[in-house]
């Protein structure tokens, strides 16, 4: 059964291909290249629709001398006097209200904006809209051909006797007006030399020939190399030579997309969201955050301290924890606040902490920070220490209020919160510890089970559970992994506050009308809503419900287990000698005993696993699963046994799940997945759904390449008494969920029926050599079911596993 979790960099080419860097900032210098490839020379054709057949170029040099003297002769008031006349936007700079002002008089007024009706502005390669779009989001809308007012020039009394008098009415009429040349060619690669790496979708005499059609160079070396074009394949299997060279020489490696769509829209696109390695240092270990600090010591997630734990938790960078620090408490309010941005529109993604602290015997103290993840040089950070308890409260609200638009107060104690436009949006962290920082640390891993009195075998499986390190891994995968908020110890309140915009997000588009920038609009709104509640450190704007399921829906629900995860494990960071492993495991509600290797149930599950697995492919690797050790489950959140083998129509089924999400499965039992969508995995809706195969499962249960372990479920889910049958995702959903009938989803394979057998009690066991089915254009690659209520499932065996990786034959051209 597939619980939805995300999948990690090595799950699927599609998802590899998508601009998902972590690195998304680049260098001004860089960026501006890229978004602004050298103009071709002046064709004969460049004079289409020009007044008197000019040409680009002279109509460039025409105006070059018309902001010669606006400059020189117009003063900045006049030039806002202009604006105003015309219904321009006034505001900003002097250098910027000259730029307007300039485009103005020569090209003509501009018109609103079509998708939110603000204000466009040229910003050196384009027109922008510098409006919102909503208050979650500034507008993303841009334009090289932007509208304009086909409308005489309005001119103030003043302007009128200036010495530019007769110079600005001669473009005052739209006729004598010229159009601004921004248009797109069709040499994207102008000026560079692009070298290619390893197997892409297409050859590489394929790509040569279109980089040289469009204006580049193919380079066979990566010194003097524009980029390097690879499939993300490579960073799972370490890259090659080349790869590390362009690494360590600061070259952007980026996927095939960057190709695609720089020929599609004639422009090269901006390199640095094509990026496939920016989260790498050269020895191969994961930095989730966006941007190195400035000595270019690459921060590494997975040996990071988390630097707030949870609502009573006293920020580490203070240092006043180590004095006995605690958060201020008054009438029932904790002043401990964490906040998250996300703009992409002004290129914000920024979190903040307000605290108030108190040292025993000593006075409060208020801290403050601001800024970017893993960019603490760059940070706005103080901490004062506050003579008059009242006067401290006081700054702590007038401060919630800056940077919120919001009261303090409603929002503590009703969470009452209305989003303004670029004010931060509260984490709203529950009292705990995050597992992160409460789970068991490496070395405390050896002497938590030496002390335990569980079975051996259980003591080892409960340690991998209670350790930080599983779900360190499984926030670094999404992105999600911010040691400066406590993403895994938020409150129910704010995941379902994260659920309410998952829900309206698909709503909105799947009943979309909008085409083209407007529709965009709705997906790039949405994105950011999503990632300033559920801070990233790599953001990016959703462009397919595929996305949506892997990079919202799935991370929502991991996250949530990781919460229940947190509140079970609780602090774990002190000593070790009073068995902490046996408390969480008697908290857990759940009897957990190892299957004997001799028994028939474990031979029984060893043949279903061999029968129904085909090896997983990662890029270039093929992996197989040995099995370590079976685990037999009876779990107080599921239905028991004897519950469940008197219901009808009993099917054993697979469940892939990733080692963070069991500790919640096993004392929650299994949630029906958070929405519908038309994807696998998703496409039953609010279901509970399984495999009768061993490799869809493992699919799941497999993280990445460096953590080889990983565990498979096997449940009992009772199908019903009627079940229906799909090759396609069904039309209504709700239905089914109301109805609580058992599903059949129909795939490109399935398990050969004659192999089938009866394991006990009428239980149906699918085993048998995975065959082609009849159902070829199927969107599931394996048969599924899909049942509605959590009444009707129950795990029965946790199967350890081993990822074993074999190296399939490379050919390089």
């Amino acid at each position: 059964m597939k619980v939805h979790e995300t999948r990690s960099h090595a799950r699927t080419s599609g998802e590899e291909e998508k601009a998902m860097t972590r690195k998304q900032k680049a260098e001004s210098n860089e960026h501006e290249a890229v978004q602004s490839p050298k103009k071709p020379k002046s064709t004969e054709n460049d004079n289409v629709d020009q007044p008197n057949g000019k040409s680009s170029a002279d109509i460039a040099a025409e105006f070059e001398e018309f902001s010669k003297a606006i400059t020189e002769h117009l003063s900045i008031q006049q030039m806002r006097e202009i604006l105003e006349a015309n219904g321009q936007d006034t505001s900003g700079s002097d250098s910027s209200i000259l730029s307007k002002c300039q485009d103005l008089l020569f090209f003509g007024p501009l018109e609103k904006c079509p998708v939110c009706n603000g204000n466009l502005e040229y910003t050196g390669t384009r027109y922008s809209c510098r409006g919102f779009y909503s208050e979650w989001s500034s507008c993303t809308f841009s334009t090289k051909d932007p509208p304009r007012k086909q409308e005489p020039t309005k001119f103030p009394d003043s302007v009128l006797n200036s010495p530019v008098s007769d110079l600005i009415k001669k473009y005052q009429d739209p006729s004598c007006r010229p159009q601004r040349t921004l248009g797109t060619t069709d040499k994207p690669f102008k000026g560079m030399m692009i070298s290619l790496m390893g197997r892409l979708s297409r050859t590489h005499d394929y790509w040569r020939k279109e980089i040289e059609k469009h204006g580049g160079k193919v380079a066979n070396s990566v010194i003097g190399a524009t980029c390097l074009v690879a499939s993300p394949a490579e960073r799972e299997r370490g890259g090659s030579s080349k790869l590390v060279e362009a690494m360590e020489r600061g070259i952007r490696v980026v996927s095939e997309a960057w190709l695609v769509d720089s020929i599609q829209k004639k422009e090269a696109q901006p390199l640095e969201a094509y990026d496939i390695v920016s989260d790498l240092s050269v020895g191969g270990k994961g930095i989730p955050w966006d941007k190195q600090d400035p000595s270019d010591e690459a921060l590494e997630s997975l040996s990071a301290e988390v630097k707030l734990f949870g609502k009573r938790g006293v920020y580490k960078d203070t240092k006043l924890q180590e004095q006995g620090g605690k958060i201020f408490e008054r009438d029932g309010i904790l002043y401990n606040c964490a906040f998250s941005l996300c703009d992409m529109g002004r290129g914000l993604n920024q979190y903040c902490v307000m605290q108030l602290i108190t040292v025993p015997e000593g006075s409060l103290h208020l801290y403050y920070k601001k800024g970017r993840v893993g960019d603490d040089p760059n940070a706005e950070e103080r901490l004062e220490e506050c003579e008059n308890e009242d006067n401290a409260v006081k700054e702590f609200v007038r401060l919630f209020e800056e940077i919120t638009g919001n009261e303090l107060e409603p929002w503590e104690r009703e969470k009452k919160f209305q989003k303004k436009p670029l004010k931060f949006y509260p984490i709203d962290m529950d009292d705990g510890v995050e597992v992160r920082h409460g789970g068991l640390a490496l070395r405390q891993l050896g002497v938590a089970v030496a002390h335990s009195k569980l079975e051996p075998l259980v003591a080892n499986f409960m340690k991998v559970l209670c350790s930080q390190e599983i779900y360190k891994y499984a926030l670094m995968e999404m992105g999600h992994d911010s040691p400066d908020l406590p993403i895994g110890m938020v409150t129910t309140f704010h995941l379902k506050r994260c659920e309410e915009i998952l829900l309206q997000f698909i709503e909105k588009v799947e009943s979309m009308k909008e085409t083209g920038q407007k529709a965009e609009a709705v997906w790039s709104d949405y994105s950011q809503r999503w990632f300033t509640l559920m801070h990233s450190t790599r953001p990016f704007i959703f462009r397919d419900f595929q996305e949506i399921a892997d990079h919202a829906a799935a991370v929502l629900e991991t996250v949530r287990d990781i919460t229940v995860a947190s509140h079970l494990i609780g602090d774990m960071s002190g000593s070790t000698n009073d068995d902490p492993l046996s408390d969480r495991y008697e908290k857990l509600g759940c009897s957990i005993s190892p299957v004997d290797k001799e028994s028939d149930d474990y031979k029984m599950i060893l043949n279903y696993l061999e029968r129904t697995y085909e090896p997983y492919k990662v890029g270039d690797t093929e992996y197989d699963v040995t099995v370590d050790n079976i685990f037999s489950v009876e779990s107080n959140a599921h239905p028991s046994y004897d519950e469940i083998k008197k219901l009808p129509n009993k099917v054993l089924l697979w469940c892939g799940t990733c080692s963070s999400n069991i500790l919640s499965h096993l004392h929650k039992g299994f949630l029906p997945s958070i929405c519908q969508l038309p994807v696998p995995g998703y496409m039953f809706g609010r279901a509970i759904v399984g495999s009768e195969a061993a490799a869809e499962a493992a699919r799941y249960g497999f993280t990445a390449v460096d953590r080889p372990e990983g565990f498979l479920l096997l449940a009992i889910a009772s199908l019903g008494d009627q079940v229906t049958e799909s090759k396609c995702t069904p039309e209504d959903t709700k239905s089914l969920e109301e109805k609580k009938l058992g599903v059949k989803g129909w795939g490109r394979k399935k398990t050969d029926e004659s192999e089938h057998f009866v394991w006990k009690d009428g239980i149906k066991v699918p085993c048998g050599r995975l065959l082609p089915s009849d159902h070829k254009d199927s969107p599931l690659e394996y048969n599924e079911y899909a049942v509605y209520d959590p009444k009707q499932v129950s795990i029965r065996f946790l199967v350890g596993v081993k990822y074993e990786g074999k190296r399939m034959v490379d050919t390089e051209e």
